[in-house]
């Protein structure tokens, strides 16, 4: 028998969308991240976010199929200099958010704060000069309850 995915254990889309939403409320509300979004944001953003995170945590390829690259993200998130202070801030946003949705697996809690600790400080930090550096064929980073997927 096969592991389930965070994807499915998280409770699906759904549940993704939920931890999406709560995710951004937090972000919005909170004087230091809500400055990345203060130039504006796609009107699909959450839902949008929902989708790479549940193509991250095992669910189907929808960001990939209708969205973007593994690139394409990584370019948005590029070229802002350093933001150790923002980034710190977000994952406290993200860990707020699923007690807001009230996540009751603890293990799952810490794998998901495990996996957004290290995309928000690795991947999405890693082009910090210039988003022109960012390759053009990266992939989104697969991430199950060992952490990240070879």
């Amino acid at each position: 028998m096969s592991e389930v995915s965070l994807f499915d254990a998280l409770g699906g889309a759904e549940g993704v969308l939920r931890l999406a939403h709560a995710w951004h409320e937090r972000v919005l509300r909170d004087e230091i991240v809500s400055h990345a979004f203060s130039h504006g944001f796609h009107p699909q953003h959450t839902e949008r976010l929902a989708a790479y995170w549940s193509e991250a945590w095992g669910g189907p390829p929808i960001y990939s199929e209708r969205y973007g690259t593994e690139s394409s993200v990584v370019r948005m998130h590029s070229g802002n200099g350093l933001h150790e202070e923002m980034d710190r801030r977000a994952i406290e946003c993200f860990d707020q958010a699923m007690e807001d949705i009230a996540i009751p697996d603890l293990a799952l809690r810490q794998v998901l704060h495990e996996y957004f600790a290290w995309a928000t400080t690795h991947t999405m930090a890693a082009y910090h000069e210039s988003a022109e550096q960012v390759p053009d064929n990266l992939e989104i980073p697969r991430w199950s309850w060992h952490g990240l997927r070879a």
